[in-house]
């Protein structure tokens, strides 16, 4: 069973947090998206609210669940680690997101091939192992990373497949997958600055791809 964790969808100020505000950005205007891991539907709402998607959700929470329900989200109760298979045809949406999920899946590698199956496009966000927090922790205390992004010790940690930006470019470039845009944020959701932008498996947090089949 897969279980994520996944920080508020909502930004103190009530507005959408920062990452997901930055996919909302990539999602074309009328376009049909599935969201899998969708939380409390809160980015699936926002995309029905402003940009006219057509959104569907994949979650394992009935809590969650519950919340999508109540936001009126089409919503399919389902284990990732199962696959897309029972529930969507090829090419059955415009764009597929995954954000701070696909680093808890059994294997992340053919999901994001049946992201790029039933969607033409592909979305992910995951925290980023290689960021200098991290290498320090490990570098120089030999111990396992605890940080602000990936606050669980190694033995409750609901992340079983963590990577580095680097790891997943050289997924992507073995798959015959195409790289559309990439940036990073920090812990707080907030986007890099120009340090970060140019090195961002150094100093960013988080890591958001776009990607599709190589055209």
């Amino acid at each position: 069973m897969t279980r994520h964790y996944q920080p508020s969808a909502v930004a103190i100020n009530g507005g959408l947090r920062a990452d997901l505000a930055i996919i909302a950005q990539w999602i074309k205007s009328g376009a049909k998206v599935l969201d899998l891991g969708c939380g409390d539907g809160t980015l699936l709402a926002y995309l029905r609210d402003n940009r006219d998607v057509q959104g569907y959700g994949l979650e394992i929470n009935a809590f969650n669940i519950e919340d999508c329900v109540v936001k009126n989200i089409n919503v399919i109760q389902a284990d990732l680690n199962d696959g897309l298979k029972d529930y969507f045809i090829d090419n059955s949406f415009d764009c597929v997101i995954m954000s701070q999920t696909l680093q808890a899946t059994e294997q992340p590698d053919l999901l994001i091939e049946e992201m790029l199956r039933v969607g033409g496009e592909g979305i992910v966000t995951f925290p980023n192992m290689a960021h200098w927090r991290a290498r320090l922790q490990l570098g120089l205390l030999g111990i396992m990373p605890v940080t602000k992004n990936l606050p669980n010790q190694w033995f409750n940690t609901p992340n079983v497949h963590l990577c580095t930006l680097n790891d997943f470019e050289v997924l992507c470039a073995n798959h015959g997958i195409q790289i559309l845009q990439r940036t990073v944020v920090d812990h707080s959701h907030r986007q890099g600055n120009a340090l970060a932008r140019l090195f961002p498996n150094l100093l960013g947090e988080i890591a958001i791809y776009r990607f599709c089949r190589d055209r």
